[in-house]
């Protein structure tokens, strides 16, 4: 039986808040950054500006880089998997589509990620908690999209399957690490992701969009100092201290956290509407990741159950 996951305490439960506002922030600041430029530019500033951050507080702690050719090329599998894919993606559907939207698709990764890696991990064995789970998610996501969606394709839907191709990306990345960088560092194994997503946009947002410029609002430019900075470095680095404070399992609830997070920012500030139908399939997805955590049914139960 797998141990039971820590509780979270008071001090946990607010940095959980604080990630789940930056994480959300991301959907907001690049909202108002696609204003002015393309979404694989952004995503480049993204991953180079907080590359350049991790850099001086690996440096600072004293981590070892690792010098093999065979790891750096894990980490830009790696980046391409967690960053440069998803970013790329989810920047691409935000032209189209609003952030609260977008982040509540997004919210699927939870519940993705525990069907890829039931499949491809053997010690994350795929019960019938996750595949109801899953279901669940998928039911929530066909809510939102609509049910024709399958068969009237336009730009909006073309969107949300691109937000959702971000949310299986990030699930086959949680894969690609815990088979490959477990024996590293996580904020080195963070650092090495971003050095390798900036490489690998450096060509796709100057082929694409052209020379990245300069000449940018302030607007624009605090918004990819912010995605950079807040919604990148400072995440990862909050990221991982939650982890080792209630450890993954606990960590998962911020996936249902950063939607509410984002809707509040965006209607708040860019005057975003999130219809019912989001709403509800808010709801569904949400309902599907508490089934494949298990712990919330376990309780109401008057037990914790793990499948």
């Amino acid at each position: 039986m797998t141990p039971q996951a820590p509780n979270i305490d008071l001090k946990s439960g607010l940095l959980l808040l604080v990630l789940a506002s930056v994480w959300g922030g991301f959907f907001f600041f690049a909202e108002i950054a696609l204003r002015e430029i393309g979404p694989f530019t952004i995503v480049l500033y993204r991953v180079f500006l907080a590359a350049l951050a991790l850099f001086l507080v690996v440096r600072w702690k004293g981590i070892e880089i690792p010098r093999s050719i065979k790891v750096w090329l894990c980490y830009l599998v790696m980046g391409a998997l967690n960053n440069a894919i998803p970013f790329s993606l989810i920047f691409w559907g935000q032209v189209t589509i609003d952030s609260g939207l977008a982040s509540i698709l997004n919210g699927t990764t939870a519940v993705f990620g525990a069907v890829v890696a039931g499949l491809l991990l053997v010690d994350e064995r795929l019960t019938a908690r996750k595949i109801i789970g899953a279901l669940f998610g998928l039911f929530g996501v066909a809510v939102i999209m609509g049910f024709d969606a399958l068969t009237n394709f336009d730009l909006r839907n073309l969107a949300q399957l691109a937000i959702l191709g971000a949310a299986l990306s990030y699930s086959f990345a949680g894969v690609w690490g815990k088979r490959f960088l477990g024996g590293y560092p996580p904020l080195m194994n963070a650092f090495g992701m971003l050095v390798g997503s900036t490489l690998l946009m450096i060509p796709v947002a100057t082929l694409t969009e052209g020379s990245p410029t300069l000449t940018l609002s302030v607007e624009v430019w605090a918004s990819i100092s912010a995605l950079a900075f807040l919604s990148t470095a400072f995440a990862y680095l909050l990221y991982f201290k939650i982890l080792a404070q209630v450890g993954s399992a606990n960590l998962m609830l911020v996936t249902l956290l950063v939607p509410p997070m984002a809707i509040g920012l965006s209607v708040t500030f860019l005057n975003e509407h999130i219809g019912t139908a989001a709403w509800i399939g808010f709801a569904f997805i949400a309902f599907g990741l508490a089934i494949t955590d298990g712990r919330l049914l376990g309780k109401l139960k008057g037990k914790i159950t793990y499948g």
